[in-house]
């Protein structure tokens, strides 16, 4: 019925018997069978204001602009998956079907999705969890444990099949080959990957048989590395008794994971460079004092003879040959035992470098492997194996020796 015709039956004095009655319901019903079809499949930008979150967990809001004003609901089901926290005055767009609520005779959004308007919702997540953390107190200075300068055991928390762990290996063996490495391999992105992250720095934290932690991957958007922004490993990280060193990305990328650790490295090979020391400096260094040392004492010996030379030359010794002679002999006295000192501090000097190159040599795995030995690992998980009760009839191993590597399955155990 249009304007017109309305304004026609009442000038005319019709009376309702003469029309159709409806009840409150059935023109509800009637305005929701017109209005839901035709809008379906809506994106709606707008500022969010009073918004409440029901003890259902059902999400309350509207939308407004500047002339007008909708009302939006978003179930459970739907806004667990926000990785942000809808508030008042953010502008948001929101995806869904316009839908009539009968009871109150009112048409609201059923939003299926909700993003943030401006700055991506990965990104407000990151800067949301970043506050949070920060405010907590888990970035402080004072938080950051050191870094050990000669760590014998690094635990590694990463892909096993990724660049970022040949990076690793591979500058960690050529700095310092006796250094030993663990690796509890892990998802890095997709679903899952923060807890496995999360229960990997847990795991190496029970284990306490490692120096430092180095966690990371390789790089990738901001989606690929969103693992290292949960708030799971921020945590796990924050409260690891080891000290973790961050290896997320490129140099440009930042993640969660770096503001928590005890220190971020650029990349992965930058962490492995941090963290294992190289063994080449350390012998420059050795040499180099060892030089300051000859040095030292050469020069003191320099000195004394010279002063000494002064007293010959002065005219309180020039007359009492007695004390010349007397003075000489101490002066040759003070020569064979700052030469014999010099070779006893030189001796043992040479000591100490054999005793740290026998180590070395002791250290190192290879060494063992030459000797005819072993090392045995369990295909599944790739954890070495020390008896035969860890085995199982059928399993698959996976043997390393000083040349190259074996796999089989094992065909029957027996005790010692």
């Amino acid at each position: 019925m249009g304007t017109t015709r309305v304004a026609d039956a009442v000038d005319s004095g019709m009376q309702p018997s003469e029309w159709r009655v409806y009840t409150v319901a059935e023109i509800t019903r009637e305005i929701r069978f017109h209005l839901e079809p035709r809008f379906t499949a809506l994106w709606i930008e707008g500022e969010i204001s009073n918004c409440k979150r029901h003890t259902s967990g059902h999400l309350y809001f509207s939308l407004k602009d500047a002339e007008a004003q909708i009302s939006c609901v978003m179930w459970k089901g739907r806004n667990q998956g926000l990785l942000f926290r809808p508030e008042d005055g953010m502008k948001v767009l929101a995806f869904g079907n316009v839908t009539v609520y009968e009871r109150q005779g009112k048409y609201q959004l059923d939003v299926a999705a909700l993003r943030p308007s401006g700055m991506g919702e990965l990104q407000l997540a990151f800067e949301a969890l970043k506050r949070k953390l920060a405010d907590e107190g888990l970035f402080d200075p004072d938080r950051k444990k050191p870094i050990p300068a000669f760590p014998e055991t690094v635990g590694i928390v990463t892909s096993s099949t990724g660049a970022a762990l040949h990076d690793i290996v591979s500058i960690a063996s050529r700095r310092f080959p006796s250094v030993q490495l663990i690796l509890r391999p892990v998802k890095v992105q997709g679903d899952g990957a923060a807890e496995d992250i999360a229960q990997a720095v847990r795991e190496f934290n029970v284990f306490n048989r490692v120096d430092v932690l180095i966690v990371g991957r390789g790089g990738g958007s901001l989606e690929d590395l969103w693992a290292f922004n949960e708030e799971a490993v921020a945590r796990a990280v924050a409260a690891s008794r080891i000290p973790v060193v961050s290896a997320v990305g490129h140099e440009i990328d930042f993640s969660i994971c770096d503001f928590t650790a005890d220190l971020r490295a650029p990349t992965p090979s930058a962490a492995a460079e941090l963290v294992v020391p190289d063994r080449s400096e350390l012998a420059q260094t050795l040499g180099h004092w060892k030089n300051r040392l000859v040095r030292l004492q050469r020069e003191r010996i320099r000195l004394y003879a010279e002063r000494l030379r002064s007293f010959d030359r002065s005219y309180a010794y020039r007359r009492p040959a007695d004390r010349i002679r007397e003075k000489r002999l101490e002066l040759d006295d003070l020569r064979h035992r700052s030469d014999l000192r010099l070779e006893n501090r030189m001796q043992a000097w040479k000591a100490l470098q054999n005793r740290f190159h026998e180590k070395l040599l002791t250290l190192n795995p290879r060494a063992v492997l030459a000797r005819g030995y072993s090392i045995t690992t369990r295909l599944r998980d790739g954890k070495t194996v020390t008896g035969s009760d860890e085995l199982a009839e059928g399993e698959g191993i996976r043997i390393r020796f000083s040349r190259g590597s074996a796999e089989g399955r094992v065909e029957s155990t027996a005790a010692e």
